[in-house]
């Protein structure tokens, strides 16, 4: 790291206010004016600010030895403000932002000589950064949008912090290679995970807090995913609805109750009938009412996630009408033996349904097997 001991480290600051505004309605995505529009229009609103303030709160405490530089209003100075880091301001407050003034505030955060970028958004506010990061720029992105594929986001908000306070310490002064990838969002939205290899940034090296590379699950043995969609099938109740929740092993599941499948989206069954496929938030909210359910979700190889990585239509508040002892989570032994950190990750941006979701947690790897595993946020 470049900061001297003769004076605080130099962090700067820059948010896309509209990270994560197409989650909770299953929109599979925030880029593109239309979405933006789509998502706008039905009421929702960016997950940015919310992320921002839960990764940043912890460091008033060291305030005095941090020198904070932000992008103007929304895209960085607000938040700082009302956490009471006065930073000094890059960039003009402006009502609306796109990624030219995600670009341009990057540009003007790294003239000030920050030692560090912080920046807050999904895979598409990465590939933004990289268009014009320098090469000895260390950044570390706060996690806020729908899609995270990259390696340059802490793993959790709360990880934001600890990381800073390590470079404030002199406990972490080097840097490490993280990717930046992104998917194609219309092929998403039609259930097909098409990542691309865009670059590389510099990050701390800091690999206990960093959410590692998504790895596709397709690796998973056919035949241990297909004996985990037995087991679980044969034990489910025909009275209580189920959140079916994306990805290759839960698509096995839905594939042996032959029912239609949504692989990047959230489907509702009782009693071995589709009531409903792509169901945003406000459909799981409904479906709770007054109704016996449970969510199952599976695990994000490499990463370890199994909330807040393109399944945010399973909210905090969707978690508090299921509740968080009706959470199942289904994962091959080999996906669990290849996390990072030997942890599961709940990242719902809400404290206390992360903190009521943590502890060990019983993870079906088979056919009347499973494991125990910890689930937690760092």
């Amino acid at each position: 790291m470049s900061a001297s001991d003769a004076r605080p480290l130099r962090v700067g600051l820059v948010i896309n206010p509209e990270a994560g505004l197409g989650g909770r309605l299953a929109l599979k995505g925030s880029d593109g004016a239309q979405i933006k529009a789509i998502a706008k229009a039905a009421g929702a609103s960016g997950l940015a600010q919310a992320r921002v303030e839960q990764a940043l709160a912890p460091l008033k405490s060291i305030q005095g030895q941090i020198d904070w530089f932000a992008a103007g209003g929304q895209m960085g100075e607000d938040v700082l403000v009302s956490l009471g880091l006065n930073p000094q301001v890059v960039t003009a407050r402006q009502a609306a932002t796109a990624a030219a003034d995600t670009v341009h505030a990057v540009v003007e955060l790294q003239a000030q000589n920050v030692d560090l970028l912080v920046f807050a958004g999904g895979d598409g506010t990465a590939r933004d950064v990289l268009d014009v990061i320098g090469p000895s720029q260390v950044a570390l992105g706060i996690p806020c949008g729908v899609k995270m594929h990259s390696g340059v986001f802490a793993q959790h908000p709360a990880a934001t912090a600890q990381i800073i306070e390590d470079l404030v310490s002199k406990r972490l002064v080097s840097g490490i290679i993280g990717e930046v990838r992104d998917i194609d969002e219309a092929a998403f939205r039609d259930d097909r995970v098409e990542a691309k290899f865009y670059g590389e940034m510099l990050i701390p090296d800091a690999l206990r807090y960093i959410q590692a590379t998504k790895v596709s699950g397709r690796e998973s043995d056919s035949l241990v995913v297909e004996e985990i969609a037995a087991g679980y099938i044969e034990a489910m109740n025909p009275e209580v609805i189920y959140f079916m929740g994306g990805g290759q092993t839960i698509a096995a599941m839905m594939r042996a109750l032959e029912l239609s499948n949504t692989l990047l989206g959230i489907d509702v069954v009782r009693g071995g009938e589709l009531l409903q496929s792509d169901a945003n938030e406000q459909d799981l909210l409904n479906w709770a009412q007054g109704s016996a359910c449970r969510i199952v979700v599976s695990v994000i190889g490499g990463q370890g996630h199994i909330f807040g990585r393109g399944n945010q239509q399973l909210s905090a508040a969707v978690l508090k009408a299921v509740g968080a002892d009706q959470v199942d989570i289904v994962a091959t032994k080999r996906k669990l033996a290849g996390l990072r950190n030997g942890l599961l990750i709940a990242d719902t941006g809400d404290a206390q349904t992360d903190s009521a979701l943590a502890g060990l947690r019983v993870v079906t790897t088979g056919y009347q097997d499973s494991v125990l595993i910890r689930v937690g946020t760092v």
